[in-house]
């Protein structure tokens, strides 16, 4: 998706704060935010990090500074292999244009030699925020691959997927009743775009976020629709 119009689209929906997390990767995420400058629409730097364990983690930053240290850990636990376009596509930079940049050789799809532990445990250092993404899913989501949440990780959230319905999620999904719930957009495409989460925060702050899911200081959070 094209820069610009990621930003368009969620104006038009609506929309005034999304994240980028792209696979294992953020080198698109600066391009977004660029453009997203002048405008209502607030873009947290995040990235997506498929675990040994094969979970999907999605991780949140305030700071392009941040995700930068979290993508310098992930390259150093990611296997030597290249990307081969024939098969599994290309893997394109570009700049707040669209423009292309350059082309990503590293293989994005595996996954890094990281546990979800120890995801959980560098992104608390750096001051973002990690939540298990998906989670209902059968590929890539912590119940289906783990069946449980790790007693090691403070879990602020939990993300299920645009198909699910949060009211089943308690009966369905008993290891993490309770826990507060966002909704994926996961989207690779503009009509993907969403906006199913509803935050009553003061500002765009990982702080603030993580106040709504604790509903301190009147902050607070809720799926739209769900």
């Amino acid at each position: 998706m094209i820069p610009p119009l990621i930003v368009q689209e969620a104006l038009d929906k609506c929309i005034n704060i999304i994240a980028i997390s792209d696979h294992n990767a953020s080198a698109n995420v600066p391009a977004v935010v660029k453009a997203a400058e002048g405008t209502n629409l607030t873009v947290l730097p995040g990235i997506e990090i498929q675990t040994k364990e094969e979970v999907h983690v999605l991780c949140l930053f305030d700071t392009i500074e941040q995700l930068a240290a979290a993508q310098n850990f992930i390259d150093r636990h990611m296997p030597a292999l290249l990307n081969d376009p024939e098969y599994f596509g290309e893997q394109f930079v570009v700049d707040k244009t669209g423009e292309f940049i350059r082309r990503e050789h590293q293989l994005l799809i595996t996954s890094a030699d990281l546990s979800i532990e120890e995801v959980f445990a560098f992104v608390e250092t750096l001051g973002g925020l990690a939540i298990p993404a998906h989670v209902d899913r059968q590929a890539y989501g912590l119940i289906a691959n783990l069946g449980f949440l790790p007693v090691g990780i403070q879990v602020e959230a939990v993300e299920i997927s645009r198909n699910t319905n949060a009211f089943d999620v308690d009966e369905k999904y008993p290891q993490i009743r309770g826990l507060p719930l966002i909704q994926s957009g996961d989207a690779h495409r503009l009509e993907e775009i969403i906006g199913a989460n509803a935050f009553m925060i003061q500002e765009p702050t990982i702080a603030e976020l993580r106040m709504a899911f604790r509903k301190e200081n009147n902050r607070s959070m809720h799926i739209r629709n769900p």
